[in-house]
């Protein structure tokens, strides 16, 4: 007899091991319990066992024809049909369930245990021995006084209640991030506190500066609404003469700022002379040379003239390096000295007999016309 109840039980037949770790293993666990998935049994439990930090290992004896059905990263809830029924091991295959079978001697984690009536029961037992009789008996009749004919304003408030949770209820993920950066929030807050304390102090004496000047204030802003009469007064009678001046300035501007590059560094060359100590005696220093006469300008054709290109020139300003002679300029702005028809070098005939024998009365008598008339 006894080997056929264990040939009913499957005692016999080839199974492999497989462990679970729950917090509990229920009131109503109890070995031979089945082991489903999809409501298959694959399994069932060999036998249950209390660990020191009181949890239970539930050591499962799994079929091996079903095992390669069961994916390694299968979720394990322990749950009954009915509150009062027994418990069994419920396989849940995850969202996305792995490629690698269930093997042998793998641990497994369960992640829900289905609650017992008669755990229920004991917790309701505990919290009820720690609670007097009579006081709860004031409570309840407390709270049975101030509900008596309240009922329907009861549930049209749990109405209300029920409403006012299905509008935050989309909002509640919005609401979690809020309270998870709080703290940092407050953190902040909390820094800046001082100098918020600071700037509400300076507004306040701010305001009674204002009022204790309103007089002043109130002087002050007649006085600006009489000169933005008097600005606009005279704006507004030349406002065409202002524009035709803007419109000339415009090409002085657009001058000036193509060649602000050069004005800036001969402003700033000029510095060192502005830095200049003083001489040490009162006076002018004068350069003075001496040159051969030239050509002298004739009309129309020396007039001066504008015609240089090639934007402005520096020429190492404002900081030259000592004693280097820097390339000269050469630009069309006006005669050319040298140029065809000039005689070059003259020299003043008259001028030099004068100073050489004294001062001769009349005109040059130069028919050749050689030289300057002195």
């Amino acid at each position: 007899m006894v080997f056929a109840a264990d040939m009913f039980q499957g005692r016999f037949t080839k199974t492999v091991p497989v462990t679970v770790l729950s917090d509990r293993a229920g009131l109503v666990m109890s070995p031979d319990a089945r082991v489903k998935m999809l409501g298959v049994q694959v399994g069932r439990v060999s036998s249950i066992e209390d660990l020191p930090d009181g949890r239970a290992a539930i050591h499962l004896a799994m079929d091996p024809a079903r095992l390669h059905l069961v994916p390694a990263n299968v979720l394990v809830d322990i749950a009954s049909t009915t509150v009062f029924g027994a418990k069994f091991v419920q396989l849940v295959s995850p969202a996305n369930p792995s490629r690698t079978p269930m093997y042998a001697g793998q641990v497994l984690d369960s992640k829900h245990v289905t609650v017992e009536i008669n755990t229920v029961f004991q917790q309701l037992t505990a919290v009820l021995s720690k609670i007097e009789p009579a006081k709860l008996n004031e409570t309840l009749g407390a709270i049975a006084s101030a509900l008596r004919g309240r009922g329907e304003k009861l549930g049209q408030t749990v109405s209300h209640l029920n409403k006012f949770l299905a509008t935050l209820d989309p909002s509640l993920p919005t609401l979690s991030h809020d309270i998870e950066v709080a703290p940092a929030v407050m953190n902040a807050y909390a820094d800046a506190a001082p100098d918020v304390i600071k700037i509400a102090d300076n507004a306040t004496q701010v305001s009674k500066t204002v009022i204790e000047e309103q007089q002043n204030l109130d002087t002050l802003l007649i006085s600006v609404i009489g000169l933005a009469d008097v600005g606009n007064d005279v704006v507004g009678s030349n406002r065409q003469a202002l524009t035709d001046v803007v419109h000339l300035l415009v090409p002085t501007s657009d001058l000036a700022n193509q060649y602000h590059e050069g004005l800036t560094c001969a402003l700033q060359g000029l510095l060192p002379l502005a830095h200049t100590p003083p001489l040490p005696d009162p006076g002018v220093v004068i350069l003075v040379s001496l040159v051969l006469g030239r050509e002298r300008y004739r009309y129309p054709s020396d007039l001066p003239k504008v015609a240089a290109k090639g934007g402005p020139h520096c020429m190492d300003l404002p900081n030259v390096p000592y004693a280097k002679r820097e390339p000269f300029l050469v630009t069309d702005v006006g005669t050319n000295p040298a140029k065809y028809g000039n005689q070059g070098i003259l020299l003043n005939s008259d001028g030099l007999k004068q100073m050489l024998f004294g001062p001769i009365d009349g005109p040059p008598r130069n028919t050749t016309q050689i030289g300057q008339p002195g």
